[in-house]
């Protein structure tokens, strides 16, 4: 049910705020327990994922993998010249049908299915005593549910006002292909927008203040860092950003870099230094809602914020910056608002992915995580050229890393570096979640020729050189 016009005030058991994934996972699990709920759009419906992130970002990245793996094709079979991309713009309408599609199916056509969801887009919404104010207009609730989600983030760079720059919402808007492009943050948006840009034909430089992907293992940094470089974008790490300017059109950005300092130029500079939260404007701090340094909304393993009865989920909150995991705490909140739950918040057996070629997927604790929390460490690496499936694709670039507790052999996280790695994470999932040790998972039957069959090859390695053994001797 839509309801756009200043109707008389209409009292609420909950009110939502934000029409993304976490908006639309509270509003539709308080509907399926019964209660009547005022969804309150924020901006685009159906928020980042569909509209400029999960979405439009994979489908782009997989056009790009198939003009890579053209190349690649034409390259093998000795042809000369280079696959080209025939229509930029072609690609693009194709991705905005796309996202307007799943946005209408996943979203605003759901809306008619639950009567007692009411969706309300008719201006800014305010945190008030006793619900939410929109549009002129008092929204009566007990519960409120705070899910507006995060932007991306512009980072405090003299003089980045004024240079030519695009974020990943921008850049996945743009009509013409830029010649050259330098990525601010190596990050999992901009090693994945990076890569892509790159195969589509753009000069990329990435540069970031740590390494790539600094929250991985080390073993993934690196080797993301050489596949990247071998397909020819330049990958600086460790730099200092000192400032950006105009020079004759272009973008310039002074770095330090081992101690010396340098320009870079490109034709835009692309930031994906992080994502800031959509708390601005709420009315959090007169409502008692307290943030954290960045502007984020803080809440407890029950979703609600620091004011009872005000709850938050997704991007604008505290917590894990993944659609799923959005969608997920919301649920939470909605169950615990207004359903008479006790639910908490947990991400311990939560998989991450980040969608470069090859993939790369984790679970759990790094080893600096699992040794900052006490445990005494052990860990196995498998290089990708000891899984067959790998050599018989002809593909080994990647490694698997498992960690676990050396006292009692429970797994307690890993990561896949592999083509089909988002893919096979989800095994590992399930291990930790049933609490596997090494042994166990490397007694486990796998499929032979699978990367996943990598993870018990990789839990095997705790005790034994694998590459002494036959093809199906594991």
């Amino acid at each position: 049910m839509k309801d756009d016009c200043f109707a008389p005030r209409r009292d609420f058991d909950l009110a939502v705020i934000g029409a993304g994934s976490a908006g639309f996972s509270a509003a539709i699990t308080a509907a399926e327990g019964g209660k009547r709920v005022a969804l309150i759009g924020h901006g685009t419906i159906g928020g980042t994922c569909v509209n400029v992130g999960c979405v439009p970002s994979k489908t782009m990245i997989r056009a790009a993998q198939a003009v890579h793996g053209a190349r690649a094709a034409r390259r093998f079979v000795g042809l000369a010249g280079d696959a080209q991309v025939a229509d930029w713009a072609a690609l693009i309408a194709a991705k905005d049908d796309l996202v307007a599609t799943l946005r209408q199916k996943k979203y605003a056509d759901l809306l008619p299915s639950y009567d007692s969801v009411t969706y309300i887009d008719s201006g800014p919404a305010r945190l008030v005593s006793g619900g939410v104010a929109v549009g002129g207009r008092m929204i009566s609730a007990p519960k409120v549910i705070v899910a507006t989600g995060g932007r991306p983030a512009v980072p405090d760079i003299p003089g980045i006002a004024d240079v030519p720059t695009y974020d990943s919402t921008a850049l996945l808007a743009m009509t013409r292909l830029p010649e050259s492009l330098i990525f601010l943050g190596g990050g999992y948006i901009g090693v994945e927008l990076a890569q892509m840009m790159a195969r589509m034909g753009a000069q990329v430089t990435i540069v970031c203040r740590s390494r790539l992907l600094p929250q991985a293992e080390p073993e993934v940094s690196a080797a993301l860092t050489d596949v990247l470089r071998a397909e020819g974008l330049t990958v600086l790490d460790g730099v200092s950003y000192d400032a950006a300017h105009c020079r004759e059109g272009a973008a310039v950005l002074t770095v330090t870099v081992d101690g010396v300092t340098r320009d870079l130029t490109a034709d835009h500079l692309v930031l994906t230094t992080g994502r800031a939260p959509n708390s601005q404007d709420l009315g959090l701090s007169e409502m008692g809602v307290a943030t954290d340094a960045r502007g984020a909304i803080k809440v407890n393993a029950d979703m609600q914020t620091t004011q009872p009865g005000i709850y938050a989920a997704g991007d604008v909150t505290d917590r894990d910056q993944f659609v799923y995991m959005a969608a997920y705490g919301a649920k939470l909140a909605a169950r615990n608002a207004v359903l008479g739950g006790a639910e908490r918040y947990e991400n311990a057996a939560m998989p991450w992915v980040v969608f470069t070629d090859p993939q790369i997927a984790g679970v759990g604790l790094t080893q600096a995580q699992a040794r900052a929390a006490g445990y005494d460490v052990k860990t196995s690496v498998l290089a990708l050229d000891n899984v067959p499936r790998a050599l018989a694709a002809r593909d080994t670039r990647g490694l698997i890393k498992l960690v676990a507790d050396a006292k009692t052999d429970r797994l307690l996280g890993g990561v896949i570096m592999a083509p089909e790695g988002a893919d096979s994470v989800q095994t590992l999932v399930m291990a930790l979640k049933a609490g596997m040790t090494t042994k166990a998972l490397g007694d486990t039957i796998f499929p032979y020729l699978t990367t996943v069959e990598g993870l018990k090859l990789a839990a095997q390695t705790f005790d034994k050189d694998v590459a002494k053994l036959s093809c199906c001797a594991g």
